[in-house]
């Protein structure tokens, strides 16, 4: 009898070198918000099984920070508002690595703690820097656990969930997989156990963002302790699987079984390759400090062809940027089309409003004879999910 080949999920998860491993709060604490140290010990025991050899590594993008300083607190839930919930993180983040490190010493392995924010990781400086202490941490055998520095961030400079941070990473670190787990075993092309709908099945695998055409994706789960949702999770997969990047999504009971490469959970194939680090990160990172309205032609132009945005198909400006900073493109309904690095500050631009770069070269100088924004230094966006 023949020997059976190994499926292609098998294959590119066994075969992943560099694995990024997400898991949210609602996997690592108690109902009562507190972290649950046997919780913490049993994915620590599988992601150390992982590692043993030496020939994987594993970053670990860790939610539960917020999560675990709630009962020290006397906090109940989440807070809504943002003070109250970086004091949760402030006590809880050091609570939270503290169990890692005891976790992972059973093991005689190392825990580096980074912090990251969305403001950090979009500027080309910060984010060499991210990258050499991330990979240095590994060459080193540590376990580098990531989190959101929800201490510090504001409104305007988060993630907003640690799911599209865990993507974002893989691809700072050039991992071969990621792994997002949860409290859901995967996704489903429907509620499941909901009353009504006991047709409910798993989806295995997802070739494409067309799969899930008439899937209805659920948001933020009941626990109430975390940010995201199946929506942030399959917006994570795609933003890794267009870089490159295959995804597993499952429980985190799972764990083990998704990183052999069983039938677990949800299976995103990769659907584009590798692409410049810095414009990942200009999509989903970056927080846009103006935005320019492009005319009809201009947005074709950007969309369709892939040009460089010059300052005649620009109808209007908004917001005060300096040259550098990145932008929204958006269409005459408002409806953001692209983002990218402006070459002018937001003073200059008013005066380039529809004219050729030639008549503004020859009235204000050579200097102005150049692109808005480069085609090198811009992003197509596609439109979010929504729940």
């Amino acid at each position: 009898m023949a020997e059976q080949k190994p499926s292609h999920r098998e294959s590119a998860v066994t075969g992943a070198r560099r694995v990024v491993v997400k898991v949210g709060s609602s996997s690592l604490t108690t109902a009562s918000g507190g972290l649950d140290a046997d919780r913490v010990d049993a994915l620590v025991d599988v992601l150390a099984k992982v590692r043993d050899g030496g020939e994987r590594e594993v970053v670990l993008v860790s939610s539960g920070a917020i999560a675990a300083g709630l009962a020290p607190l006397g906090l109940v839930r989440r807070p809504k508002d943002l003070a109250r919930q970086q004091a949760a993180a402030s006590v809880g983040q050091g609570l939270l690595v503290a169990r890692y490190t005891a976790s992972f010493a059973r093991y005689g392995v190392r825990v580096g703690q980074v912090l990251l924010t969305a403001d950090d990781t979009s500027r080309r400086g910060h984010y060499r820097n991210a990258y050499s202490t991330l990979d240095k941490l590994l060459d080193m055998g540590a376990v580098p656990v990531v989190n959101e520095n929800d201490t510090v961030a504001t409104d305007e400079i988060r993630f907003g969930d640690n799911d599209r941070l865990a993507a974002l990473v893989a691809h700072l670190v050039h991992a071969d997989l990621l792994v997002l787990l949860s409290d859901v075993d995967g996704l489903y092309d429907g509620p499941p156990g909901t009353p009504g709908t006991p047709g409910a099945a798993r989806i295995a695998e997802v070739t494409g963002p067309g799969d899930l055409a008439g899937v209805t994706i659920g948001s933020a789960g009941k626990a109430g302790v975390g940010t995201g949702g199946m929506v942030t999770k399959v917006e994570a997969a795609n933003i890794a699987t267009a870089a490159g990047i295959p995804v597993v999504l499952t429980s985190a009971s799972r764990a083990a079984d998704a990183l052999a490469g069983r039938d677990t959970g949800t299976y995103f194939h990769r659907t584009g390759r590798r692409s410049a680090d810095r414009l990942l990160w200009l999509a989903h990172a970056s927080t846009p400090q103006g935005a320019l309205t492009l005319d009809d032609g201009a947005v074709r132009a950007v969309v369709e062809r892939r040009t460089s945005l010059l300052p005649a198909g620009i109808s209007a400006v908004e917001g005060e940027f300096s040259a550098g900073d990145p932008v929204e493109l958006r269409d005459q309904r408002g409806v953001p089309v692209a983002r990218g690095l402006v070459n002018f500050d937001a003073k200059e631009v008013p005066q380039l409003l529809g004219r050729s770069t030639r008549d503004l070269a020859r009235e204000l100088g050579p200097a102005y004879e150049r692109e808005v924004v480069h085609r090198d230094d811009l992003v197509i966006l596609t439109p979010r999910l929504t729940p």
